[in-house]
C-alpha cells in the first residue's frame, strides 16, 4: 500500500517499483506519462509497460527498453508499435514466444520467423 500523499512523489514510488512493480496501479497519473520516469521503471520490469500512459506505450524508445528487459512486454505495445520490425525483433531476441504480440504480417515473416528459430537455437 501507498499513502496517497506519496503516489505523486519519483523517488518514494521508484523504491517503491524496485520492491514490486505492482505499485505502479496506485501511481499518480503524471507518473505513469512521466517519460523519464517510465524508462527508468520498464529498464527495472518491462511488464511494467502495461501501467505507461497510452502516449508512452508508443514511445519507440520507452517500449524497446521495456521488450529488450521482458519481451512479453509487446503486448502492452502500441499497434503500430507491434508492427515495428525493430521493436518486435529486441522483443523476440529476448523471449523468442513473444512474436504472438506482433503485426500479423510480422508473425508471419520469415526474417522474424527465423530469428525466432536462432533464438531457441541460443
Amino acid at each position: 500500500y501507498i499513502d496517497k500523499g506519496f503516489r505523486a512523489d519519483r523517488e518514494i514510488m521508484l523504491a517503491a517499483v524496485r520492491h514490486d512493480y505492482e505499485h505502479l496501479r496506485s501511481a499518480a497519473p503524471e507518473l505513469c506519462d512521466d517519460r523519464e520516469f517510465m524508462l527508468e521503471v520498464v529498464r527495472l520490469r518491462g511488464e511494467a509497460l502495461r501501467f505507461a500512459s497510452p502516449a508512452l506505450r508508443g514511445d519507440k524508445a520507452l517500449v524497446t527498453a521495456a521488450v529488450a528487459q521482458y519481451g512479453h512486454a509487446l503486448e502492452h505495445a502500441s499497434e503500430e508499435l507491434r508492427a515495428d520490425r525493430d521493436v518486435v525483433l529486441a522483443a523476440v531476441q529476448q523471449d523468442k514466444r513473444a512474436l504472438v504480440y506482433a503485426a500479423k504480417a510480422l508473425r508471419a515473416d520469415p526474417d522474424m520467423v527465423a530469428a525466432c528459430r536462432q533464438r531457441r537455437a541460443g
